[in-house]
């Protein structure tokens, strides 16, 4: 008989697949997409900030997820036009797995090494780009953080599969 942890881990011939790759320099700025990028071990994307950083990044928010299936949901619960991923400011777009069953999983991204660590909630900048209701839209839809254990590079089109 299966357990409940069996049955919440995606069997190994599901996999997810990079849609998008965002990225920005600073907190405020606008982030942007990118094709490629390099996830650093410990610290971050090397185009995004924390990676330009440079820095050990103890925070399990070293690289955020989310599904490119929520961003409809996310646009209609806020009664919005279509969402641009780069506006929500997650760095990777992930298509055809359930990023949630992920929790404390561990998964190969391009080359990369990562482990989904927890939801990542949304910020009061989601007011801002998505417009009002934008918070609560996301909320519970918002994607995952996860920790860089094993750096490598990472493309548009790369899968993401449990390791």
């Amino acid at each position: 008989m299966k357990t409940l942890r069996d049955l919440m881990t995606p069997p190994p011939h599901i996999q997810g697949r990079v849609e998008a790759i965002v990225v920005r320099a600073t907190p405020r700025e606008r982030a942007r997409l990118v094709e490629q990028t390099t996830a650093l071990a410990g610290i971050g994307l090397a185009d995004d900030r924390l990676g330009q950083r440079g820095e050990a990044e103890l925070s399990t928010r070293q690289v955020t997820l989310i599904q490119q299936e929520h961003l409809p949901l996310i646009a209609a619960f806020a009664r919005s036009a279509p969402i641009d991923p780069v506006d929500l400011r997650r760095n990777l777009v992930i298509s055809g797995i359930n990023l949630l069953t992920l929790k404390n999983a561990k998964v190969r991204v391009g080359a990369a090494l990562i482990e989904i660590v927890g939801p990542c909630a949304p910020c009061s900048r989601m007011e801002e780009v998505i417009g009002p209701g934008g918070y609560a839209a996301m909320r519970g839809h918002g994607g995952m953080t996860a920790r860089i254990l094993e750096g490598g590079a990472i493309r548009v089109g790369d899968m993401l599969s449990v390791a």
